[in-house]
């Protein structure tokens, strides 16, 4: 077998040569007509990346849950894998695999080659870009914050292999987590803090703990339903599917849209569908819900955890771009021990008033106030997951300017991403990949607000390279996950502190995410030297009847 042709991405189906020449819009639709079949074109191998690192995920609860005293080997599994002890070991475990960046944010379909993972190999380097809370605390990694990083490594591990989750062993990480979190927010929002920060915090009153997560799970599942109430999310499933492996159905990709491949608009069917994966994603945790308080029978509640795990496994296995699979495994798990499983825990037994205004600010407030008003909430926080609603950014760089004036000045752990693709493929291989990047920006559709940015923010897009914020963030700062606030007005900040930008150097287009009452959108061009030039509103509804390739006059 010839492994180097494993390898090898879907040829587009065009001449990349001459398909250069073109004009930006003849380019862009061209290259969003190729996604709307092929999608990343990525090879086999990366989907057997991923389901290899699950199995390994796995294997590491195992190993976990072979310390607790009440705990057992995979030879008694059915034994003790409904206990709460062993969900607090996968949370614990999750959270670990997560602040390492071997999680969600790790491989190819996150940008990571050569090393596929970013993370501790950034955070653990003094010299690197962190992302203060507050500017003052400033945005060099220090010698401090690498221990402080360490040590939250530290009581991690020594949680996972304790001989029980207590209250003492989840103290130490709830204590640091959110005081490296004010240095460097990459490191809170890369552990997930939004699904696992109150997930353990539960643990600390054991009489509550099953309800509390109870209550934790059902606030995940319902917001990450909630934030889909918006035209954004019709694009997501069309982007996402048009991505799968698994569903590579040309005649159903083509039905996602008007008609293929002159008009990409959402058609009726990507719509149905959308909001058919948005019923399903609010009826059954609130039947689950309604199932612990009424005391419905068993083979009810089974029907509706059934139903939960063909919906995560049906995300999963679509490997959308983020891959979020450690995610989808644990919600599906603590799902069927909270919801499934005797002795029954119900929410009703939380009444610590401290616990429950933790939890109400946490799962109430934050994702309410994320849904209002996105500028001041990541979108991790506001649980607005995998819906459309992320904010982004485009970064447009002079040519030659990323090598001559950010590469040598910037202290990070990963090559240009660029660099890491040539360990595999040729130079034309490697452009052609990376010119993908825009289909997938382009098809969702708050980003195509750009059709009226990219004239505003520079004369001749042929003068620059297009980076996806996302593409800068792992690069710069060693984490992306979709949070286009660590990529934004911060990242540019630090940036312009260590390069020596000229005007007209870069150029940074920022698109807030949609407000969930009226689809406003804030956008801001900023230039690497010069800071805000121009700044405004778009609303989301104006982008469902526009291409996702500016028009040509």
């Amino acid at each position: 077998m010839n492994f180097r042709k494993l390898l090898q991405p879907k040829p587009l189906p065009y001449d990349f040569a001459a398909w250069r020449k073109l004009p930006f819009p003849e380019r862009a639709r061209m290259v969003c007509q190729v996604w709307a079949l092929q999608g990343f074109g990525a090879p086999p191998t990366v989907m057997l990346f991923y389901l290899l690192k699950i199995a390994l995920y796995v294997w590491g609860w195992f190993v976990c849950c072979g310390f607790s005293e009440t705990l057992g080997g995979l030879e008694s599994i059915g034994e003790w894998w409904f206990k709460l002890e062993a969900l607090g070991k996968a949370v614990l475990w999750t959270v670990l695999v997560e602040v390492l960046g071997w999680g969600g944010a790790s491989g190819p379909l996150t940008a990571r080659y050569v090393p596929p993972v970013g993370g501790a190999t950034y955070w653990l380097v003094p010299g690197t870009i962190r992302s203060p809370v507050f500017t003052w605390l400033g945005d060099r990694r220090t010698i401090f914050d690498a221990v402080g990083y360490a040590a939250l490594l530290g009581v991690l591990l020594y949680a996972c292999c304790a001989p029980a989750v207590t209250p003492r062993t989840v103290v130490p990480v709830l204590v640091l987590l959110p005081l490296l979190g004010l240095r460097d927010r990459q490191i809170f929002l890369a552990a997930r803090a939004d699904v696992y920060y109150p997930a353990l915090l539960v643990f600390l009153i054991p009489a509550e703990t099953g309800g509390g997560l109870q209550i934790t799970w059902f606030a995940i599942w319902f917001w990450a339903a909630f934030s889909k109430l918006t035209p954004t999310f019709t694009s997501v499933v069309a982007v996402m599917i048009c991505n799968s492996p698994f569903l590579n159905l040309p005649w159903l990709k083509r039905k996602l849209f008007r008609k293929y491949p002159d008009d990409l608009r959402l058609s009726r069917t990507a719509v149905y569908l959308s909001h058919f994966g948005t019923m399903v994603e609010f009826s059954l945790p609130i039947l689950l819900l309604l199932g612990i308080l009424l005391g419905w029978p068993s083979a009810w509640m089974t029907a509706f955890l059934v139903g939960m795990t063909v919906f995560h496994a049906f995300i999963f296995f679509n490997f959308p771009m983020g891959v979020p699979m450690e995610w989808n495994v644990i919600m599906v798990y603590c799902g069927w021990v909270l919801f499934g499983t005797q002795p029954v825990y119900s929410p009703l037994q939380v009444d610590h008033p401290l616990l429950l205004t933790f939890l109400s600010i946490s799962l109430v407030a934050l994702p309410l106030l994320g849904n209002l008003f996105p500028r001041y909430i990541s979108f991790l926080l506001s649980m607005r997951y995998y819906a459309g609603t992320w904010p982004f950014s485009v970064w447009l760089l002079k040519k030659g300017v990323k090598v001559e004036k950010v590469d040598p000045n910037v202290r990070k752990t990963s090559p240009d991403l660029r660099r890491q693709l040539r360990y595999f493929y040729d130079q034309t291989t490697t452009d052609s990949i990376l010119s993908r990047a825009i289909a997938f920006r382009l098809m969702h559709l708050p980003s195509r607000v750009l059709h009226d940015l990219l004239p505003q923010a520079v004369d001749d897009l042929d003068d620059y390279v297009w980076f996806d914020g996302e593409f800068m963030a792992g690069e710069m700062l060693g984490w992306n996950f979709g949070d286009g606030h660590l990529h934004q007005e911060t990242l540019l900040r630090s940036l312009r502190k260590r390069c020596p930008f000229e005007s007209g150097d870069v150029r940074v287009l920022m698109v807030e995410s949609p407000q969930l009452h009226n689809g406003r959108m804030h956008w801001r061009i900023h230039d690497g030297r010069d800071g805000l030039l121009a700044e405004g509103y778009a609303h989301i509804k104006a982008m469902r009847e526009r291409q996702p390739w500016p028009e040509t006059k």
